[in-house]
């Protein structure tokens, strides 16, 4: 049983199973944890409790974010992105159109700027 806090450090070398395995551990020490207070132990379980909790946190936090690195990996050059792994931005800039997009001029656009080009008007400059 460890009561010390868990470093993130020592966490992002290890592997999953490694992290699998130390997450219940700790879950398992929280519960004891747990009953022990409840059967009136003394107020020091309450500090220890919550470091369990934030390292449960911790080991969590580094099993997804290796995960969500690796399916970034593995969907790098797929036509198509997981809503969760797009970004986020806002919702009008979703929506907005891409830069070839808003550049696309249609034949009607072409020809009505080949036919009515923008004048060019000479402004005499008084001084």
């Amino acid at each position: 049983m460890s009561t010390t806090k868990i470093k993130t450090t020592q966490l992002w070398g290890k592997n999953k199973d490694d992290l699998k395995k130390q997450l219940v551990d700790l879950k398992t020490e929280l519960a004891q944890l747990r009953t022990q207070k409840v059967a009136g132990g003394a107020n020091s379980k309450l500090t220890k409790i919550h470091d369990l909790r934030k390292s449960v946190a911790r080991v969590l936090t580094v099993i997804n974010a290796t995960q969500r690195s690796q399916l970034r990996i593995f969907y790098k050059n797929k036509k198509f992105l997981p809503l969760d792994l797009r970004p986020k931005k806002t919702r009008a800039m979703r929506r907005r159109l891409t830069k070839h997009e808003a550049s696309i001029v249609s034949e009607k656009q072409k020809k009505r700027q080949m036919h009515f080009p923008q004048r060019k008007y000479a402004v005499k400059a008084e001084a």
